[in-house]
């Protein structure tokens, strides 16, 4: 890849970008320029830019697409594509990789960590006893995990791996997809609605489309019910957050656990003093080792587009 032009959209992973440097790749970072100054940045780097990595922050719009007449591919540093423009990319014959299947355990993971987070309020058990509140007494009951039923919307890689996980813990599961999968041993739902009336913990783990924003509105909340627990790792976008928080707040949600907003990373503040949320920076695949995986995947799809072999992971 001597001398490739890769766009940076945003501070990636190190060990990313210092392997780019090594396979002698010249690297321009829009970072590294004024968000209000991007466009002209652009434009005064067209002409060496061919290609794109981006990420769940700042990804690869249309206005960013029609700046680069050189850009041949786009590698974005997720499993969500939602903030690549995918039709101005097949309409200008760009190409483009995601980097699945490496973070499905670190999401799953983080996914039922989250659910018994919430249950056992394991952040404010931690704050009680770092407070001396021991000392004064026992900590109140919460709520077990094992056993409840088991709601997944989108049950692809990440979702599979959740409801493999949750079995574990004999938790009965149903799920909602844009279809239904081989897998008997779970209760297939026609609607988002139907499963949150059936579950007592709905997880949200599917792509982020313009079907699936705001996917979880005031209804299957309500539907889930004050009992209820939602898990987010998917996209803050497919929830209501405004009707999120209300419900939260009036006790019409039993609890909630977020590793994704809506406006990232601006978070509404009435979430701040609620015992029963937990929540996290988005960061479901962030371990070192999910990290090194996605980025080397990043380089060998960019490494096969530039000797014109097949792309390991393509989108488009």
């Amino acid at each position: 890849m001597e001398s490739l032009g890769v766009l940076i959209t945003y501070p990636l992973f190190p060990y990313l970008e210092q392997e780019l440097l090594r396979r002698g790749c010249h690297l321009l970072r829009l970072y590294h320029s004024p968000e209000t100054n991007h466009l002209a940045f652009l434009r005064a780097n067209a002409s060496s830019i061919r290609a794109v990595v981006c990420d769940t922050h700042v990804g690869a719009d249309a206005a960013m697409i029609d700046a680069l007449p050189g850009l041949e591919i786009v590698s974005t540093f997720s499993v969500g594509v939602d903030k690549v423009d995918l039709v101005k990319c097949k309409e200008r014959g760009v190409r483009v990789t995601n980097t699945p299947d490496v973070l499905t355990d670190d999401v799953a993971d983080l996914a039922i960590g989250l659910a018994i987070a919430v249950l056992r309020k394991l952040p404010a058990a931690d704050r009680f006893v770092r407070k001396g509140a021991w000392k004064t007494g026992g900590y109140p009951l919460t709520t077990k995990f094992s056993g409840k039923r088991v709601g997944i919307l989108g049950l692809g890689r990440i979702g599979l791996a959740i409801a493999q996980r949750a079995e574990a813990f004999n938790c009965p599961i149903s799920y909602h997809s844009r279809s239904r999968k081989p897998h008997p041993n779970y209760k297939y739902y026609p609607s988002p609605l139907d499963l949150a009336s059936n579950c007592d913990i709905l997880v949200v783990s599917c792509a982020l489309t313009d079907e699936t924003r705001l996917i979880i509105n005031r209804a299957v909340i309500d539907a889930l019910g004050p009992q209820g627990v939602l898990i987010n790792i998917g996209r803050g976008h497919h929830v209501d957050e405004s009707e999120l928080v209300s419900a939260l707040v009036e006790g019409r949600l039993g609890g909630a656990g977020l590793d994704v907003f809506e406006n990232e990373p601006d978070i509404p503040e009435e979430l701040f003093q609620l015992d029963n949320v937990v929540m996290t920076p988005h960061v479901g695949s962030d371990t070192v080792e999910t990290s090194m995986a996605m980025a080397d995947l990043v380089i060998a799809n960019l490494e096969a587009h530039v000797i014109g072999r097949p792309l390991l992971t393509p989108v488009v």
